[in-house]
Formats: structure tokens, sequence, C-alpha cells
């Protein structure tokens, strides 16, 4: 099986950087797993709604030349779908057996494009919170190892 994330920004703190490689580390037992970052744009907080859609644009076709065209595209977003880790792990498990790539996208600090989103195949959500989108990216990890640990029927989940 093949997964991947693809995120807007690098990672930035060196704390996040050694939890999210450990995870990345970890899931290589389980798929051809890969994290693939794209240049976020500058965004600083006052941006007029015209610029932020500019901003989302220029990410949002970063994103879309690095989807495949077969993959099934899950974006991360708060208005999507939310589910148990014993039901994502039988997502993992029914995508598997589709034999598509499986690729998760995390938008940058403004989220994602309209683009991004209309070639989305799935919405899925942590929480009707809001999480930066390091946080998200290492929480998403954190699943997506325990959603296979799940499927094997390993402890970790408890």
């Amino acid at each position: 099986m093949t997964v991947r994330i693809l995120c807007v920004g690098k990672l930035k703190e060196r704390y996040f950087e050694d939890a999210c490689a450990e995870f990345q580390k970890r899931l290589g037992r389980f798929c051809n797993f890969e994290i693939v970052e794209v240049p976020d744009e500058k965004a600083p907080e006052s941006l007029h709604p015209k610029d932020e859609l500019l901003v989302l644009d220029k990410e949002g076709k970063r994103l879309m030349r690095a989807i495949g065209e077969k993959d099934f595209v899950v974006a991360l977003a708060i208005d999507g779908r939310q589910m148990t880790s014993e039901a994502f792990a039988a997502f993992l498990e029914e995508k598997e057996i589709e034999a598509r790539p499986l690729t998760f996208v995390i938008g940058g600090s403004l989220g994602l494009s309209n683009e991004v989103y209309a070639r989305a195949d799935m919405r899925l959500s942590f929480s009707k919170m809001t999480f930066p989108h390091r946080i998200a990216r290492l929480l998403f990890l954190e699943q997506l190892y325990r959603g296979f640990k799940i499927r094997r029927n390993e402890a970790y989940h408890k």
C-alpha cells in the first residue's frame, strides 16, 4: 500500500521534526510511506480576503502538481467526516484492497484551495476544533500509525 501525506510548508520546530520522523519510521513497516512538502506562501495575519484567495490558489497549484491521477485523495478539513480510530483502521483496510495510492492533504495556515477540495475524494476531520497545520501533521501521523496497529491487532491502541 502506498500512503503519502502532502503538506504545505516545512516544520520549523525541531521537536515536531523529531516526533514526525519517529512516526514516519514506524509507518515504513506497514506501507510505502512518504511525506511531500510544498512551499508555503507568506501570509501575514492581516491579509485582505482577495489576497488570501491568491495565497490558497498558489499553494493549491503546488499541491495539485504532487497529486497523482489515480490517487485516492483525502483532504484534511474541519468540515470533513469524523471517524473513530477503529473506523479509520477499517477505512485503511478498504483502501488497501482497492490498491490505489492513498494521498492525504494538509493545508497551510489558511487551509486548502477550492481546487484541492474539488479534487479530493473525501474530506476528513479530527475535530470541530482548529489546529495549527504542524500539530495536525503530527496528530495525523499518530492516527495513521494507530490505524495500522489496530488492523494488525497489535498492542498500542487501548
